[in-house]
């Protein structure tokens, strides 16, 4: 679609020919412009993305060297009011919040973000669950990520099954949410204890936390996806931010 096409299509919203629903679904199946986004020897970006899926493109930081991170980054500001770049050593982070004065640095969530809109308050009815101090960081990335996106996660840490008194103490919280994140390592086994009490999506995040044949996260990967509740869905070992945007996506869908 070309810049008249659209200017066009915004006058007819202004005169009440087209409405807004309508505008934004044309504009959503839109292409956009071969080569827009286009970061020489470095990135082709897509900042279509916020238009057809509500949310900009997220920069995976970890392999990136730090002067293209932040090439990335200014990109993506120049035509978006957030941005989230996951996986970020301190050196990442250090040239992002040098080269970004607006930027937060989430260090447990190895995650930098920078939120340049009005503020507004987040929604509430996602919360997030450890099972140990050790799921901590992939919590924290589920967190920032549902955080980037608008939403006011709540999250209680270290209520895993050897202490399964201190999970059934929040029983009120839990029958409050939405849509629950359970990040646990070891044998993976609470997101199937939540999923048992509640009647929303249970999003199961197994961590590399563990002992010998915890497999680097694998085990928990496999007791979640043979969970007998039917109500968990399981991402990737330590994919907090696949469980924060999905949870947020969720989260996000009108209410009655």
């Amino acid at each position: 679609m070309r810049r008249e096409d659209v200017e066009r299509l915004l006058e007819e919203v202004r005169r009440g020919d087209v409405d807004v629903a309508a505008a934004a679904g044309r504009l959503a199946e839109v292409m956009p412009v071969p080569g827009a986004g286009r970061l020489d020897g470095i990135a082709h970006l897509d900042h279509h993305r916020a238009l057809r899926c509500g949310f900009p493109e997220v920069v995976l930081g970890s392999a990136k060297e730090p002067a293209d991170l932040v090439e990335i980054a200014h990109a993506i500001l120049a035509r978006a009011d957030t941005l989230l770049v996951t996986r970020v050593d301190e050196v990442r982070a250090g040239a992002l919040t040098a080269a970004l004065p607006d930027a937060e640095h989430h260090v447990r969530a190895r995650a930098v973000t920078v939120r340049r809109a009005t503020p507004v308050e987040g929604r509430s009815g996602i919360l997030i669950l450890t099972a140990g101090t050790g799921d901590v960081p992939v919590a924290e990335e589920a967190r920032v990520t549902a955080e980037s996106m608008g939403q006011a996660p709540e999250v209680i840490h270290d209520v895993g099954g050897a202490g399964i008194h201190r999970f059934l103490g929040q029983q009120e919280r839990l029958r409050a949410a939405r849509v629950v994140v359970v990040a646990a390592g070891m044998d993976g086994a609470l997101p199937s204890v939540v999923a048992g009490l509640v009647g929303v999506p249970v999003i199961a995040v197994p961590t590399s936390v563990g002992y010998g044949t915890a497999l680097d996260g694998l085990a928990p990967l496999l007791s979640m996806m043979n969970a007998c509740a039917p109500n968990v869905a399981v991402v990737n070992v330590d994919n907090g931010f696949g469980a924060g945007y999905l949870a947020a996506l969720i989260n996000a869908q009108p209410r009655d």
